[in-house]
C-alpha cells in the first residue's frame, strides 16, 4: 500500500510514514497502541474526497478499504450496523436487497460511512437532517487501544461529539444506522428564472421533500430539482437507458467537461459558456428507487466551499454573491449549488441548533479560484456562516469557536478520549487548535 496520498480534487497530499490495512476490530486496536509507542500520529483513511486535508495521515495511516460491509442488520427496525470503511455506493447497494434504503443521502455516493458522517455531509430537505443524524450508534477504537460504544443513552457526550468528529476522537469502527423501508422518489428537474425560485423558496422547501437548486454565475436561469417520496408500493419508472446516457453522461459529463477544458483555455468564453450551459438543460421527470435518485454521477472535476447559513439568510446572501461575481478577475465556470437541511443536536454539525441552507461554490480544476472563493467566504462568514469541515474554507479555531456553542464541550472530550493528540494533523490543529488542558 502506496504511504503517497493525494485527495480527489488534486488540493491536498500527504505521505504517510506507515500505511496499515487492518482486517479486523483487533488489528485496528492494535495499531493506534503502536503508534502511540513510536511516538507517531494516526488517522484513518477513507475515500479521499474531502476538499480540505481532514484526511492527510502524516504518521500512521490507517487504509479502512478491507474494512467494509454491513455487520448485522434488522429489517423490522431499519437498524443496520456497518464496518466503517464501506462506501455509500456499497452501503446503498446492499440495503437496497435486504428492502432497506437511508432516509436521505448527498449527490456523491464515493465517501465512506465514516468519512461522510465525521465531516458532516449532507443532502438537502427542509425537514431532514444530514447523514449523521441517521446514526443510532458508533464503535471506536480510542487512543489507549481500548473499544467503546456510544450512543444517546451511552457515553452521550461522546456520541453528540462523535457523529461529526473528524477523524479526532478515535477511529470509527462501526457505525449503527436507522434505515427505513426502500422507498421510490419522483424526480423532476428543469430550468427556472432564478428571481422566481429565491422569491418562492420557502414556499418550494415546505411542498417538496428534497428541494434544491444550481444557479449558473451569468444566466438568469437556475436548474431546480424537486424529489418528492411516493406511497410504498410504488414502481420504480426511470429514464430510458438511452436518454439517461444523453443526458447524465454525454451532456452532464462529457459535453460540460469539454466546455470547462474549453473555459479554462480561453478565459474570455467562460460567460457565453456559462449562460449556454444554464440553457441546455431540458426539464425531465421520472421516478426511481431513492438512492438512485438521490445519486448523481460526477466524473468532471472541481474544487468546491460550502458554507452553512442561517436559512433565512439566504436570499440575502446569493444575492450579493450574485452582484459580486461577475466583477471578478478571473470567471467562474461552474454552478453554485444551494440546498437546505433541519436544525439537528450534533455538536459540529453545520446545522447544530439552526435551520439552514447550504451554499457550495466550485471552480474546474485547474481554474484560478482564490478570489472567487475568498470573496464567497467574506460573504457567508458575515451572515454566520459555518464552513462545511471537508470542504475548502480558512477559518481556525477561535473563529470557529464562535460559531459552534458546543465547541468547547467538544474539544473537553476530545482531551479526554485522546489526551497525547493521537489522532491530530495539520488540519485539526487549526480548526480545533490544541489539546485542551
Amino acid at each position: 500500500m502506496t504511504r503517497a496520498w493525494r485527495n480527489w480534487a488534486g488540493t491536498e497530499s500527504a505521505v504517510a510514514a506507515e500505511v496499515l490495512t487492518p482486517r479486523s476490530v483487533e488489528e485496528i486496536a492494535a495499531a493506534t497502541t503502536a503508534a502511540t509507542a513510536a511516538g507517531l500520529t494516526l488517522r484513518a483513511r477513507g475515500s479521499g474526497h474531502s476538499f480540505t486535508a481532514v484526511g492527510a495521515a502524516h504518521g500512521v495511516a490507517i487504509d479502512l478499504a478491507h474494512w467494509t460491509g454491513i455487520v448485522s442488520s434488522e429489517v423490522s427496525s431499519g437498524l443496520v450496523t456497518v464496518r466503517s470503511g464501506t462506501t455509500l455506493a456499497r452501503l446503498n447497494a446492499e440495503l437496497d436487497r435486504l428492502g432497506l434504503a437511508m432516509t436521505n443521502l448527498g449527490d456523491i455516493d464515493a465517501q465512506t460511512v465514516a468519512g461522510a458522517i465525521s465531516t458532516g455531509t449532507h443532502g438537502t430537505g427542509a425537514r431532514f437532517g444530514g447523514i449523521a443524524t441517521q446514526v443510532e450508534a458508533l464503535e471506536l477504537v480510542l487512543a489507549d487501544g481500548s473499544v467503546v460504544t456510544c450512543s444517546a443513552d451511552e457515553r452521550p457526550d461522546l456520541f453528540a461529539a462523535a457523529r461529526v468528529g473528524l477523524g479526532a476522537l478515535g477511529v470509527i469502527t462501526a457505525v449503527t444506522l436507522r434505515t427505513e423501508q426502500a422507498f421510490v422518489l419522483s424526480a423532476v428537474e428543469r430550468p427556472e428564472p432564478v428571481d422566481d425560485v429565491l422569491d418562492g423558496l420557502d414556499e418550494h422547501c415546505a411542498a417538496n421533500d428534497h428541494f434544491e437548486f444550481y444557479w449558473f454565475p451569468y444566466g438568469a436561469k437556475a436548474l431546480t430539482k424537486r424529489n418528492n417520496r411516493l406511497p410504498a408500493g410504488s414502481q420504480a419508472k426511470p429514464l430510458g437507458p438511452v436518454r439517461t446516457f444523453v443526458e447524465y453522461e454525454l451532456l452532464e459529463n462529457a459535453a460540460f467537461g469539454a466546455l470547462c477544458r474549453l473555459g479554462r483555455a480561453v478565459p474570455a468564453l467562460v460567460r457565453p459558456l456559462n449562460r449556454l450551459s444554464s440553457t441546455a438543460v431540458s426539464e425531465r421527470s421520472y421516478q426511481d428507487v431513492s438512492h438512485r435518485v438521490f445519486v448523481t454521477s460526477r466524473k468532471v472535476r472541481f474544487t468546491e466551499s460550502e458554507y452553512a447559513i442561517p436559512r433565512e439568510a439566504l436570499k440575502d446572501v446569493l444575492g450579493e454573491l450574485r452582484a459580486e461575481v461577475p466583477r471578478l478577475a478571473d470567471p467562474v465556470m461552474f454552478p453554485v449549488e444551494v440546498r437546505v437541511a433541519a436544525a439537528d443536536d450534533i455538536w459540529l454539525s453545520t446545522a447544530q441548533g439552526r435551520d439552514s441552507a447550504y451554499l457550495a461554490v466550485h471552480q474546474f480544476q485547474g481554474m484560478p479560484h482564490a478570489e472567487y472563493f475568498a470573496l464567497f467566504e467574506s460573504i457567508a462568514r458575515a451572515a454566520g456562516g459555518r464552513p462545511h469541515w471537508g470542504k475548502m474554507h480558512t477559518l481556525d479555531a477561535p473563529a470557529l469557536a464562535e460559531r459552534y456553542p458546543h465547541f468547547a464541550d467538544f474539544r473537553r472530550v476530545r482531551a479526554e478520549v485522546d489526551p497525547g493528540g493521537l489522532f491530530r494533523n495539520p488540519y485539526t490543529d487549526r480548526v480545533l487548535g490544541p489539546i485542551a488542558d
